[in-house]
């Protein structure tokens, strides 16, 4: 025989059953951060972007029970309120690959660390990213670019290519340079470019920072006035240092590099570094991670640095734990950066804490 609950009581349980998870306060490195679908956020090597009240985090979407590093849906999107950072709402794919085999962008090719910026005179948002065409493993060294009306899209992927093609750096090395001969080797058809991100400066000039010359030198190449193309205009860094996964920030007068070193999906000792200008010459400062584990960057590589929007004397850094044998479930590490009495800027481990 069935019990029938009362009417009260079965209200109750359905209200209980269909409320919406209660919002989050604090960041938990590590965890498992639920978008406002109790999904997990599929957002990784990301960036974010302030735009008109809302901070948009950009990111490459995983695919469950999938190993290495293809692309088969494209750039994820979610937001959150300024002053939140912490509960995110899904915002769909904003950049989708293509199920044209001959499309750059095809179902299948390595898309990387997508990151966007807004050009107030176009008024389009653009996306560059880290691109190797497909079934050709990490040879092609490509960067690719898209645009948008509307931030979280959809975006059209406009074109890839090397970096500059013919056009020496600005500070050039000497001809027989032993570090350079990437740079020269590859100097007719276009710089190689791979982990990269975006900075624009206070002036709106626009910068593509990315590894170069197989990884062993950083390059910052400056972006026209539509932030489509490159002017020409490009440096190299940190010659025969190794480093990827940039993330570039400015505190006062002062700019500031985090990165890691090359050591594919294990994690290593982050670097960090400043510099008076995004050109240099930049300074290194070693490990801005400091702790147990310190020599892991707590199990994380840098994707960015956020300037907190409502609080801009915080900065956070935003890293992947990757899970190379499944994509999906690598995790996001966010830490609060402090800065030591030299005013150098490091990061210690929190299992959980929140902006004050």
């Amino acid at each position: 025989m069935k019990t029938l609950l009362p009417l009260t009581c079965c209200l109750a349980a359905f209200a209980a059953f269909a409320a919406p998870s209660p919002k989050q306060t604090d960041f938990v490195p590590g965890g498992r951060w639920e978008d406002n679908n109790g999904n997990h956020i599929n957002a990784h090597g990301g960036g974010l972007l302030l735009h008109e009240g809302r901070v948009w985090w950009f990111g490459e979407h995983k695919v469950a029970g999938t190993a290495g590093n293809q692309a088969w849906v494209g750039v994820h999107c979610y937001s959150s309120p300024a002053d939140d950072l912490v509960n995110w709402r899904d915002e769909g794919i904003a950049l989708r690959v293509s199920k044209d085999p001959k499309s750059d962008i095809a179902e299948g090719c390595i898309l990387e660390r997508p990151k966007v910026i807004y050009n107030a005179k176009t008024r389009k948002f653009v996306m560059w990213f880290h691109l190797e065409l497909k079934g050709q493993g990490y040879a092609s060294a490509r960067s690719g670019v898209a645009i948008a009306d509307t931030i979280a899209g959809p975006y059209t992927f406009l074109r890839s290519g090397r970096v500059n093609p013919g056009i020496p750096a600005q500070n050039a090395p000497e001809p027989g340079s032993e570090k350079a001969k990437t740079y020269f080797r590859d100097l007719p058809g276009g710089q190689m470019a791979r982990d990269m991100t975006l900075y624009v400066d206070t002036d709106g000039t626009a910068y593509h920072i990315y590894a170069s010359e197989e990884n062993s030198t950083l390059q910052i190449a400056e972006l026209d006035d539509t932030y489509t193309k490159h002017t020409g205009r490009y440096w190299r860094a940190f010659e025969g240092r190794y480093m990827e996964a940039p993330a570039l920030f400015k505190r006062g007068d002062t700019y500031y590099f985090i990165g890691s070193g090359c050591t594919g999906w294990a994690p290593n000792a982050a670097r960090s570094a400043k510099a008076p200008a995004v050109a240099g010459p930049w300074t290194e400062l070693g490990n801005p991670a400091r702790g147990e584990n310190d020599n892991k960057t707590f199990f994380s590589q840098s994707t960015y640095v956020l300037q907190h929007p409502t609080k801009p004397d915080t900065y956070i850094y935003c890293g992947d734990r990757w899970n190379p044998k499944n994509q999906i479930d690598s995790r996001h590490i966010w830490l609060p950066i402090q800065w030591d009495p030299e005013g150098k800027p490091y990061f210690t481990w929190y299992d959980r804490w929140s902006i004050k």
